[in-house]
């Protein structure tokens, strides 16, 4: 071998090990999003840094077929928004049916028409299309129905949501 060979193979390695230190930083093949679940320190904190508790409404829909997904887990202060994808009306209850107390402790006669919006009922049927949407502001597993077709249920598991704040450079 002469001595250009060998600086070729030289330079191959290098380029090939150079490679690997920069690719094995990130080595799950996700690219990097710049956030962290990091905190600065106390002090070097603004509010454009922490987002706390990034929460999205949740969507569940309505078909012939029942609620999908029949059972969800959400953190207090959710909306979940229940869409009519059925053929039918859809009327959205808390349990028990047909008094539908278990959400509010007030009856399907003493909490409708919700002005307050804490009562977790529909109170009437919506059409295809239309849809229903509340605030889940009590822990606990609150259990619902379709009051028309009262065979179609499904449970919302609402925690108590836990604080995270999330570090987003600027």
């Amino acid at each position: 071998m002469n001595g250009n060979n060998i600086g070729i193979i030289v330079v191959i390695v290098l380029v090939i090990l150079g490679g690997w230190f920069f690719l094995s930083g990130n080595m799950t093949g996700t690219p990097s999003s710049g956030i962290t679940n990091q905190v600065p320190a106390v002090g070097s904190t603004t509010p454009e840094m922490i987002v706390e508790n990034i929460i999205t409404d949740v969507t569940v829909t309505y078909t012939d077929q029942g609620f999908s997904p029949a059972s969800v887990t959400v953190p207090i202060g959710t909306k979940v928004n229940f869409v009519n994808q059925s053929s039918g009306k859809m009327w959205v209850a808390s349990a028990k049916h047909p008094d539908h107390t278990v959400y509010s402790g007030t009856s399907l006669s003493q909490h409708c028409p919700d002005t307050t919006n804490s009562a977790f009922d529909e109170c009437a049927g919506d059409e295809a299309g239309k849809t229903y949407s509340f605030t889940f502001n009590k822990e606990g597993v609150w259990k619902y129905h379709d009051h028309i077709n009262s065979k179609m249920f499904g449970s919302i598991t609402v925690t108590v949501a836990t604080s995270t704040a999330t570090t987003i450079p600027i």
